[in-house]
């Protein structure tokens, strides 16, 4: 043989050995395993470039920080509960299903997350209006605003809404930021020295504040939290930029689901934020969780004017062993007995979702999913389609959204229950990304998510047999090859 054959074959075989040890070195499901060997043989030296951006997992040290701010949280949370029992104001008994008691059970036993009542609700699924709502009850704060964003664009809207935290903390408002770089390229820290300067903090979670430096695409800061003055706070889909207020002709319309929330919910978000602001500052910068301060006279003015609506708000993350968004999830799909409606930018989901929605859908289960019908990832948009295809063919309906971008991330299952939060429909929310959800116990609010599904379905299109024969090989390829990937999309 030649030199060259001589050379190919060793670095072919080098390659396969570096491979193997790569991926086997980290305990990883088989499914992840196999793609990840898949990508490093069959893409020799580029693939283990893509295996630094995409494949490396949390550094010891990180994951101790955030086990010592689990710990301290779990405290918070447990006594926040404590308080929340002596009230008696857990879920009314008239809406206390079994679905609902198992869920608030599984909940409280996996992710420590209290049931709170007494909260009042407000939805918004337009970007302008939502943005309008926060930015008013930012102007009136006065004493705190907590931030957390996977996305803080260097945009107009971006720039709106720093220079009104930089009004805030001028006037001695306490200003905390926390953001994800490599969601938010462009907002770098010169940028954010402006609102530094002026006493404001903002730290970008578990990262440095460079995505070049920080070259990882998972195990990022996903959930999307606002809390202003133990009055009210914020949770959904939304981040902060102009795409999201429909101002980006590649997508058009922006179409997402956000939650305004008053009442004690928002102690579980300020002690969410605090335990992902601790995680990721020094000593001298972290926040007290003074719990048993905030569940006195604050909480009871909250509770006072607020509605009846009992949330749980559950966060998800690679540093837990057990997925409880995903889970949560699944044992709302498995509870339904009329329907389960889902809507998600992406599709991609494992073998226990799949298998609960397709049992859901032979179960004769009202299962509809609404996708968008444009990508922003031009291999999950393929993975996603062929999902789509193969849960149309178990009996789900598939719709997909033609009116811009689907981007909200809601399931609401037999007008009852419903999730409203930041975790897609996918593997990476499910298992790489830090995801937040609220859980609702309220016909009312399900009810109207149930209306908005209903309008949105007048502006999508029904997956049908027939169109998925019509799509052409090459694009059945894609979809084939894009789910080979996707335990690593």
């Amino acid at each position: 043989m030649s030199l060259i054959t001589w050379l190919i074959i060793i670095i072919l075989v080098l390659n396969t050995t570096g491979a193997i040890f790569t991926v086997l070195r980290e305990v990883r499901d088989i499914s992840t395993t196999w793609a990840w060997l898949l990508v490093l043989i069959f893409l020799p030296i580029i693939g283990f470039g893509f295996y630094l951006f995409a494949g490396r997992g949390l550094s010891t040290k990180k994951l101790r920080r955030i086990q010592r701010e689990y710990e301290s949280g779990v405290k918070a949370f447990v006594s926040l509960q404590k308080h929340e029992n002596a009230r008696n104001k857990l879920l009314p008994p008239t809406d206390y299903t079994l679905a609902a008691k198992a869920l608030t059970a599984f909940f409280l036993n996996t992710a420590q997350a209290p049931v709170l009542a007494h909260n009042q609700v407000q939805l918004y699924t337009d970007g302008e209006k939502k943005f309008a709502a926060l930015f008013r009850d930012i102007e009136n704060a006065k004493d705190y605003i907590y931030v957390e964003y996977y996305t803080i664009y260097n945009d107009e809207l971006g720039n709106q809404f720093q220079q009104l935290l930089i009004k805030k903390a001028k006037q001695g408002v306490t200003v905390k930021v926390l953001y994800d770089a490599w969601g938010s390229m462009g907002a770098s820290a010169k940028w954010w020295r402006r609102l530094t300067d002026v006493g404001g903090q903002a730290e970008s979670y578990f990262s440095s504040k460079h995505p070049i430096t920080d070259f990882r695409l998972n195990y990022r800061d996903h959930r999307k939290i606002v809390v202003i003055d133990d009055h009210v706070g914020y949770i959904g889909g939304f981040n902060v930029g102009d795409q999201y207020v429909s101002r980006k002709p590649k997508f058009g319309y922006w179409r997402d689901t956000h939650l305004r929330i008053i009442g004690n919910t928002i102690y579980a978000l300020k002690i969410r934020f605090t335990m992902d602001w601790n995680a990721t500052v020094g000593e001298k910068d972290e926040i007290a969780y003074n719990v048993e301060q905030d569940s006195s006279e604050s909480r009871s003015n909250a509770g006072m004017t607020a509605g009846s609506t009992p949330i749980q708000i559950v966060a998800s993350g690679p540093d837990r062993p057990t997925q409880q968004i995903k889970l949560g999830y699944t044992k709302l799909i498995t509870s339904a007995t009329k329907s389960v409606w889902i809507q998600s930018p992406y599709l991609v989901p494992d073998d226990t979702v799949i298998d609960a929605l397709v049992s859901a859908a032979m179960s004769g289960i009202d299962v509809r999913i609404m996708i968008p019908d444009m990508p922003d990832h031009p291999f999950i948009f393929r993975a996603t389609q062929y999902y789509a295809t193969y849960l149309t063919r178990a009996g789900v309906k598939i719709y997909h959204y033609q009116h811009g971008f689907m981007h909200a991330k809601t399931v609401v299952v037999d007008e009852a229950i419903t999730s409203v939060g930041s975790a897609n429909f996918d593997i990476r929310s499910f298992k790489l990304n830090f995801e937040v959800n609220a859980f609702i116990y309220d016909r009312k609010v399900a009810g109207t998510l149930a209306e908005i599904f209903e309008a949105d379905m007048k502006q999508s299109y029904l997956l049908t047999p027939a169109i998925i024969a019509s799509q052409s090989r090459w694009l059945r390829f894609k979809q084939d090859f894009s789910r080979l990937l996707s335990p690593i999309l």
